[in-house]
């Protein structure tokens, strides 16, 4: 721990950082996903019998999507994503029960990270995510996943990582904090995990690749010095960091073009049966009859009270059933940091 220069000055706090750092690198092995099945995955054609990685990509990007829906932690995300993996690296897996496992993986790192008010209802997840799915269904997958990954959930992740370092970093420069934006860094974190191929990379490495480029980017001597160090520390070798930087690199530039798609601006749809759209029709877009304001009169305080309640009535919460079969959208910011419980609104496109 000396090249990283502690000494009998520095704080306990540093020195526990360090203890954990050590304890997480030992651990790490232990919640990777089996390369070799994760080998077979890349290797696999788009059919009905196999799980291809366009279809393992585009299922992790609706886990994005649920995930800042309902406004949980970063960490729940990346937690269902390397219980995903896990699983699908160890399991052959028909297409038709992807969703279901990726719903059952969201709910299962929900109960780890979030607190016991903020995690969604089984019914809840079930409705918004449209995994064609019940609650037994979902049941009888946790079982399977829980067995199959012998109960071990609460893994070491790349994120794990990416705050050890981020906290020690900061603990060992004299530049301005936020220079060094941990938002920023998870936010590109969750744009590597949309990528299969980043999943048979160390957590360790990948973490130290995103901090180095981003201090990199900031052009600091003393925080590179500094990283140097770290990745010293982590016995992580100069081969393993330039294959993986120059592959972070590339996601990250794809990442940020105007063609991506980015899960933060997809859309959520509802399907719902011709029936249902018929009544909803019926009753969400009838326009109230608003009373006629006279041009030359002056209007008491209740009858601006009235109005102002009669306006509100057109707007839904998410709470509510969705208002129509077509399209509803939803936009999140990836660098800005989201309350645990707040209402959304929704805006139907025609």
């Amino acid at each position: 721990m000396n090249d990283l220069g502690v000494s009998k000055q520095q704080t306990n706090e540093t020195f526990h950082l360090l203890k954990q750092l050590q304890l997480h690198l030992e651990q790490e092995w232990k919640f990777q996903p089996r390369e070799k099945g994760l080998s077979l995955i890349e290797s696999a054609s788009e059919n009905d019998s196999t799980i291809c990685p366009r279809l393992r990509n585009a299922k992790v990007e609706d886990l994005w999507t649920l995930t800042h829906f309902f406004g949980l932690e970063t960490e729940t995300f990346v937690l269902a994503i390397n219980i995903l993996d896990r699983f699908l690296a160890l399991m052959k897996v028909k297409p038709k029960h992807l969703s279901c496992i990726g719903v059952c993986c969201f709910q299962l790192a929900a109960r780890i990270v979030e607190q016991e008010c903020n995690i969604p209802s089984i019914n809840d997840i079930i409705r918004i995510s449209q995994c064609k799915c019940t609650a037994s269904d979902l049941k009888r997958m946790e079982k399977i996943i829980s067995e199959k990954l012998h109960f071990e959930f609460k893994a070491t992740t790349a994120l794990t990582f990416l705050h050890l370092y981020h906290t020690i970093v900061l603990r060992h420069t004299s530049e301005r904090k936020e220079l060094l934006n941990i938002d920023k860094l998870e936010a590109q974190l969750k744009a590597c995990n949309c990528r299969l191929v980043f999943s048979k990379a160390k957590p360790s490495v990948l973490a130290l690749c995103l901090l180095s480029l981003e201090v990199e980017h900031l052009n600091s001597n003393e925080l590179f010095e500094i990283a140097l160090r770290v990745q010293k520390h982590s016995k992580i070798n100069d081969l393993d960091m330039l294959y993986w930087r120059d592959l972070v690199s590339q996601c990250l530039a794809d990442y940020a073009s105007p063609e991506c798609c980015k899960p933060d601006h997809k859309k959520l749809v509802w399907i719902v049966s011709r029936r249902t759209a018929q009544n909803l029709h019926n009753s969400y877009y009838s326009v109230p009859e608003l009373p006629t304001i006279p041009e030359a009169a002056a209007f008491n305080e209740s009858e601006s009270e009235d109005s102002c309640e009669d306006m509100s009535c057109g707007e839904e919460s998410l709470s509510n059933s969705p208002p129509s079969d077509l399209e509803a959208s939803f936009f999140f910011d990836s660098f800005k940091t989201r309350p645990k419980r707040r209402t959304h609104h929704m805006k139907s496109e025609m």
